[in-house]
């Protein structure tokens, strides 16, 4: 990993760092993953002694925040509160509209059932209700008027802000793009315009209970440096 890591938050608890795309979460040994970088930083001398609870983890081509426990009891407690569906998540999109996008001031509820395919690249698939293997995806959604924005895209793309209420692989991804709004440069769902690095996914923020505090952290990821140099402002 040759950026340096950026942490957005570190205590005897927990650990949250600001993923980059491209960068796998966890991997394989002899894999390039955020995981190693985040032992390499708490114990350089023995980075593989270093305790790491995996409580969620972020696609491989997405950016954002990222939170790790650092105690078994911690892990237990975060896990909980994720599989509880008791962590509020912010994404920023920025989506290549393929029909008419949401207005500006729109928002709503995306609610689709997800099941895997057999593509090599590992995509899923939105189908009919009842699909054995399938799962039910929920996902508010909100394009605001541009001078209110906290993002910019660029001259014919759309900017969105993306609530997921369920944690389904590739969701947001296989959302928007069933809508007509694949993330830019995700061409895995059929988006058509490069992006510098990764995709335009950005997990914006996280929302919980600290572990062992019991009081609301939230844990907020600067976009990473290839936005601005895409002319995301």
């Amino acid at each position: 990993m040759a950026d340096p890591l950026i942490v957005l938050l570190e205590d005897d608890h927990m650990l949250a760092v600001a993923k980059p795309a491209g960068l796998l979460t966890q991997g394989r040994p002899g894999q390039s993953t955020l995981e190693d970088a985040v032992r390499r930083y708490l114990r350089p001398a023995d980075p593989g002694s270093v305790y790491l609870g995996t409580v969620h983890r972020l696609d491989r081509p997405v950016s954002g925040v990222v939170v790790w426990a650092r105690t078994p009891r911690d892990a237990k407690r975060l896990s909980t509160q994720f599989a509880a569906r008791m962590v509020s998540k912010e994404y920023w999109a920025i989506v290549e509209p393929r029909q008419a996008p949401p207005a500006p001031d729109a928002e709503g509820i995306w609610v689709d059932c997800l099941a895997s395919s057999s593509d090599a690249r590992g995509v899923v698939a939105i189908v009919a209700e009842g699909t054995p293997g399938a799962r039910q995806a929920v996902t508010r959604f909100r394009r605001e008027m541009d001078d209110t924005a906290p993002f910019r895209a660029p001259e014919g793309l759309v900017a969105l802000r993306l609530w997921p209420r369920t944690g389904r692989t590739h969701q947001l991804r296989a959302q928007a793009a069933a809508r007509g709004l694949p993330v830019w440069g995700d061409t895995a769902y059929g988006a058509s315009r490069p992006f510098p690095l990764g995709i335009a996914l950005h997990a914006r923020s996280l929302e919980l209970q600290h572990p062992a505090l019991h009081r609301l952290l939230t844990i907020v990821a600067p976009p990473p440096a290839t936005w601005a140099e895409a002319g995301i402002s």
